[in-house]
């Protein structure tokens, strides 16, 4: 019997004889798949910095704000920023709301901004933070809080934190308690600074009015809080506006008629001569402008303190307007 009759296949038998040869082969041959699947991998797959999940940072978010606002004086400086500076700041805010993350984060750092990713301990929601990252002057320029697991479709504003009390708390307390919001606040005491420029609910020249313009531009409606002292001309718990605009739509309207039924007294400035309308209100102005929705809001501190007696009615009924966002 010849050797060329020992290596061939026998009819109907699938066993292949092998020898030495054949057996280097084979070795050979699955090495060199191994090393074509490792190079195929290394060509497709993302590099460790764009594939590494970001990591979130567990907070307490009520006590991460308030920490912030609690260091709010009416004599500490203040200066805006500038006109590149802001637009530098509405690119980056407008990136974030678009997704992307990476390019929002390099926009933001040459402003002293930077983004964390957050988890909330309480509720376990995920946010997206803009605050400063060092002690300069972007320090006073306020914070942006958005909800990171639904898409945002209203958003809170808190022009005047301290300085109208509790009004911060409120704010954070509406975030809190809805599903994809926004929660923009001022960065300092709306008397910092000199000849009113802090007071960002009347300057447009603010990082606070260039975050709202941005939501504004893509049809977010916004509900800002205000809070006022007890006064003999201000006879109301609630005085409810729409801002430069005269009229309100059926959700704003159903707001108050929800405040009065629950026993608080409202002033509705389409229907009536109020005090504190914000017809002059900047956001206001630009709502109008960008065909947003805009509500502007001022309790009595009955109605917005956490120990307030009508305070649970009011943000009851804050949240059923948002709740109507939220589906519209």
């Amino acid at each position: 019997m010849s050797l060329r009759h020992i290596y061939m296949i026998r009819t109907g038998d699938c066993r292949i004889p092998i020898t030495r040869r054949s057996h280097f082969l084979r070795v050979l041959t699955q090495v060199g798949l191994l090393l074509a699947l490792f190079a195929c991998q290394a060509c497709t797959s993302p590099n460790s910095e764009e594939s590494a999940p970001r990591a979130r940072e567990l907070v307490d978010l009520r006590s991460r704000i308030l920490g912030y606002t609690a260091k709010f004086r009416a004599d500490s400086p203040y200066t805006p920023p500038g006109k590149a500076q802001r637009a530098r700041l509405a690119k980056a805010v407008g990136s974030l709301l678009s997704g992307d993350t990476q390019q929002a984060e390099r926009q933001l750092a040459p402003l002293g901004l930077g983004l964390t990713h957050l988890t909330d301990t309480d509720s376990g929601r995920r946010y997206d933070e803009i605050a400063a990252t060092g002690t300069g002057e972007s320090t006073r320029w306020g914070r942006l809080y958005l909800n990171a697991d639904a898409t945002v479709r209203w958003n809170a504003q808190v022009p005047h934190p301290v300085s109208d009390r509790d009004t911060e708390a409120l704010g954070i307390r509406l975030l809190e308690e809805n599903p994809g919001g926004a929660l923009v606040i001022a960065g300092t005491h709306r008397r910092a600074g000199r000849d009113d420029d802090a007071d960002v609910a009347h300057r447009e020249n603010s990082a606070f009015h260039t975050v709202v313009v941005e939501l504004q531009k893509r049809g977010v409606p916004g509900v800002q809080l205000h809070g006022f002292a007890d006064s003999s001309d201000r006879p109301y718990d609630a005085v409810v506006s729409t801002g430069a605009v005269e009229s309100a739509p059926a959700e704003v309207a159903t707001m108050a008629d929800r405040m009065d039924d629950d026993g608080l007294r409202v002033c509705r400035a389409w229907a009536a001569r109020c005090p504190l309308e914000g017809t002059i209100n900047v956001q206001g102005r630009s709502a109008q402008r960008e065909h947003a929705g805009f509500v502007h809001v001022e309790l009595a501190r009955q109605a917005r303190a956490d120990d307030g007696r009508d305070t649970e009615e009011a943000t009851e009924a804050l949240s059923g307007l948002i709740t109507a966002w939220n589906e519209g």
